[in-house]
């Protein structure tokens, strides 16, 4: 887990992937589709209703050493997640 607040001037904005309004049932899957539409590099933003924190054990185990994940704001209403692909999986 990063907490860098460095950031590449140069980089693309990432997208923002809004799950607030998604059914609670639909909002892993379309988390790891998004995820696993990044070529490396590449990032997006989540926002949540509540810490995301369970998502991130699951991409750990899931999605072992191929993310970057980074607070960028910590409730107490939203979370901003910015999940970054760090390697492609096997």
């Amino acid at each position: 887990m990063t907490t860098s607040a460095q950031t590449d001037s140069s980089a693309p904005t990432p997208q923002i992937v809004d799950v607030r309004t998604v059914a609670p049932r639909d909002r892993h899957p379309l988390i790891f589709d998004t995820f696993d539409a990044l070529k490396v590099s590449e990032a997006f933003v989540l926002i949540n209703d509540h810490d995301p924190k369970p998502l991130y054990y699951q991409l750990l185990h899931e999605r072992t050493d191929q993310f970057d994940w980074q607070y960028l704001q910590e409730g107490p209403e939203e979370w901003h997640v910015q999940i970054t692909r760090i390697a492609k999986g096997d």
